[in-house]
C-alpha cells in the first residue's frame, strides 16, 4: 500500500455512509420503545431485545457526534441522523438512571432496570453521549443531564465499583487505566460544557497519571493495573497488558498533547502504541492478542488469544493520528500490516458491517454484528476519525 491517501479516505468515508451506518439505521431503531436494539446477527435480525446501557449512550453519542461534525457536509443526513439520536436520548432520560443519578447496566426492552449500577463507566457514556446531544439539539434538559452523569464520574472515580465492587477492602488495593484514560477522552468531549480550569486540571491530572503510573518506563508499556503508587504487583491483574486499552489510550493522549502543542507527549505516545504492537502482535497467525501477561505467564482470561474488533479499530485510529502527528515510518508501516489484517478479517463484504470475535487463526468466532459489548460505536467513531487522518494527509500532500 503506498501513500495514497485520498484513497484512503475515500475508503473510510464510503464504508462509514454505505456500508456501516446504514446498517445500524436500518436494524437497530427501536422507535416503538424507544432506544436501539445492539443484539443483531450477521444479517441484522433481532435476537435479544435487553439494552445495554453503554451501547445505548454510545449509539446516542454516535449519531449526534455526527451530526455535529458533519451537518454542512450532510445537512440532509443530518436531520435524520439527529431523529435517532432523540429516540435514544429520550429513552435513556426516562429510564437509564436510578433513583440517585446513577446509570444502571441493563435494561428491558420497555426500559425497566435489571442490572444495577455497578460501576462509573455507564455515566461515562451517558456523559459523552448527552453532551454531544445537547450540542446537536440545543436542548438544555440534556446540557443538564450531561453535567449530572459527569459529576458523577468525578465524585466516583477514586472507587467506580462502590458497593458493588467484589474485592476485599484494604488487602491488594489496586487502580485500572480504564478510569483515568476514559475521563481524559471524555474531559475532552465535554470542553464546551466545562469551565476552561476545570478542563485543564482534569486533563493535567489524568495525563499525568496514565503516563507515569500506568507505563512502565523501562518495558515502554501500559499496564492494565497497578498499586495506588503506581508501582507493579505480582498477580494476574497486576500483570495484564490489555493492548487495544493500552492503544486506545495512547490516542486519546496524542489528541490532549495536539490541542497542547506538547510534541514531547506526542513522541512518547507514539513510542508506547509501538512498543504494545511489538510486544502483542501475533507472529504466527497475525493480528494483536486480546490479553497478555506482562512476563509471559498463562493470563487468566480464557478468551486471551482472541482476535476482536476494537482492539484493531483502535490501533488503525492511534497509527493513523500518530503518522499524520509525526510522519515516523514506523508508524505507516504498522499500519499497512494493521490495515491489511483488519479489513481482510472483519469487514463483512456480504451482509455489512465488520464481525466482532475471531479466533486466533483469524476465523469468525461469532457471526454477530452486535451483542451485550459490540455497538454502534466503535466502528464508525473508528471510520470516522481515519478519514479525517487522510483527508488531512491527503491535503497536506497536495
Amino acid at each position: 500500500m503506498k501513500h495514497n491517501f485520498t484513497e484512503l479516505a475515500e475508503l473510510y468515508k464510503n464504508a462509514l455512509f454505505n456500508d456501516v451506518l446504514p446498517f445500524w439505521e436500518t436494524h437497530s431503531i427501536d422507535w416503538e420503545q424507544g432506544g436501539y436494539f445492539t443484539c443483531l446477527d450477521r444479517q441484522g435480525k433481532v435476537y435479544d431485545t435487553d439494552k445495554f446501557i453503554w451501547l445505548q449512550n454510545r449509539q446516542v453519542w454516535t449519531f449526534s457526534m455526527l451530526c455535529n461534525q458533519l451537518e454542512k457536509h450532510s445537512s440532509n443526513k443530518c436531520e435524520n441522523w439527529l431523529q435517532i439520536a432523540s429516540n435514544g436520548a429520550n429513552f435513556l432520560s426516562q429510564h437509564g438512571r436510578d433513583g440517585d443519578g446513577n446509570w444502571y447496566f441493563a435494561l428491558t426492552r420497555e426500559g425497566q432496570p435489571l442490572v444495577q449500577p455497578y460501576n462509573i463507566f455507564s455515566d461515562c457514556f451517558a456523559a459523552m453521549a448527552f453532551s454531544q446531544y445537547a450540542l446537536a439539539s440545543d436542548e438544555d434538559w440534556a446540557r443538564d443531564v450531561a453535567m449530572q452523569a459527569y459529576n458523577n464520574v468525578l465524585r466516583r472515580k477514586d472507587n467506580p465499583k462502590g458497593k458493588y465492587t467484589k474485592t476485599f477492602s484494604g488487602t491488594r488495593p489496586m487502580k485500572s487505566l480504564a478510569v483515568p484514560m476514559i475521563l481524559a477522552n471524555l474531559t475532552l468531549e465535554m470542553e464546551w460544557l466545562l469551565p476552561s480550569e476545570t478542563l485543564e486540571n482534569v486533563l493535567t491530572a489524568t495525563v499525568q497519571e496514565v503516563m507515569t503510573d500506568f507505563l512502565d518506563q523501562e518495558r515502554g508499556l501500559m499496564y492494565e493495573n497497578v498499586a495506588s503508587n503506581g508501582s507493579h504487583i505480582d498477580c494476574f491483574e497486576g500483570r495484564l497488558i490489555n493492548p487495544g486499552h493500552g492503544i486506545e489510550a495512547m490516542w486519546f493522549i496524542m489528541d490532549i498533547a495536539r490541542r497542547r502543542n506538547d510534541q514531547t507527549i506526542i513522541n512518547q505516545a507514539v513510542d508506547v502504541v509501538l512498543n504494545i504492537l511489538n510486544f502483542a502482535w501475533d507472529n504466527e497467525y497475525g493480528g494483536l492478542y486480546y490479553f497478555m501477561d506482562a512476563e509471559g505467564h498463562p493470563p487468566q482470561q480464557l478468551e486471551w488469544d482472541q482476535k476482536l474488533w476494537w482492539v484493531h479499530l483502535e490501533s488503525l485510529v492511534a497509527l493513523a493520528i500518530a503518522y499524520r502527528l509525526t510522519g515516523r515510518e514506523a508508524c505507516w508501516q504498522w499500519y499497512q500490516k494493521m490495515h491489511d489484517y483488519a479489513w481482510s478479517h472483519f469487514a463483512d463484504a456480504e451482509y455489512g458491517e465488520w464481525f466482532g470475535y475471531l479466533n486466533r487463526r483469524g476465523e469468525v468466532l461469532l457471526n454477530l454484528k452486535g451483542g451485550k459489548w459490540k455497538g454502534c460505536f466503535h466502528v464508525p467513531r473508528a471510520l470516522y476519525l481515519c478519514w479525517q487522518q487522510f483527508e488531512a494527509l491527503s491535503s497536506r500532500s497536495v
